[in-house]
């Protein structure tokens, strides 16, 4: 009988062809030296950033509005993980200064793409990126009230327009907030099931991130099965937040509501 391989020797095998594959393209030009040490670097893995952008004057912050601390994991010529890489990190960019042992990343102006944020390990690297926004002040509702004209046959009509949410910076609220995440819920529906968040792909989403005039937003996909009657009108209530440093930004939760009713 056959066994299947564990992760370990999938991991070492994808390794070695990887080399081979590497060796071979050299051809009788080079000799490419494999290190087989244990604890020789191969290979690193840098983890996505836990947001997508950080303030000017601040460190880079997770949801919950702790400091990020970048991940890499670093692997030997076997695939397995080598703890405690000694990871060096630099940013070629401007609008970001990066602690070289730590990695915490510090905004220090607005730039107009994301900032390179590069993890080195010998002679090997691994980049992230990471947008540069303003402090987020306040969140109001953009286009706030809807109305769905659904069909219990079409199901393409069952999809809302965005319920969207604007985020602004400043007293004065003049300025777009962008790269950040908004997250929404649905707090009022007739029965459960009803309705559900959808990014613009069609799948379940409950978050979205700003775009360059400070908008995010998400759809609702309305299930016809669930109705009581294939006449029935009814809404539904959601409510989209954003924080700064954990703690709900001016505004938040802003009330969207959908209007469904049945379609002509």
């Amino acid at each position: 009988m056959m066994r299947r391989a564990g992760g370990k020797q999938l991991r070492a095998a994808a390794v070695v062809g990887l080399l081979v594959a590497s060796v071979a393209t050299a051809g009788v030009f080079a000799c490419t030296e494999i290190p087989t040490s244990a604890t020789a670097v191969l290979s690193l893995q840098f983890d996505s950033l836990a947001a997508p952008a950080v303030v000017v004057g601040d460190t880079l912050r997770d949801t919950l509005g702790v400091v990020v601390h970048p991940v890499v994991h670093a692997f030997n010529f076997q695939g397995e993980e080598i703890p405690a890489p000694p990871v060096f990190f630099v940013s070629p960019d401007s609008g970001v200064t990066v602690d070289s042992a730590s990695g915490v990343i510090v905004g220090d102006s607005l730039r107009s793409t994301p900032a390179r944020i590069v993890a080195n390990v010998g002679t090997l690297q691994a980049i992230q990126k990471v947008a540069v926004t303003l402090r987020p002040d306040f969140i109001a509702a953009s286009n706030g009230v809807d109305t769905l004209e659904y069909s219990i046959l079409d199901e393409s009509k069952d999809l809302s327009a965005d319920l969207t949410v604007s985020l602004r910076h400043g007293a004065a609220q003049d300025s777009a907030v962008a790269s950040w995440i908004v997250s929404f819920a649905i707090v009022s529906q007739h029965k459960p099931g009803l309705v559900e968040l959808v990014n613009d792909a069609g799948k379940p989403s409950s978050v979205d991130t700003t775009d360059a005039s400070g908008i995010a937003g998400r759809k609702i996909q309305l299930h016809p099965v669930n109705l009581d009657s294939a006449t029935q009108m009814d809404s539904v209530i959601v409510n989209a937040t954003a924080k700064f440093r954990g703690v709900p930004v001016s505004g938040s939760p802003v009330r969207l509501v959908l209007v469904f009713k049945p379609g002509s």
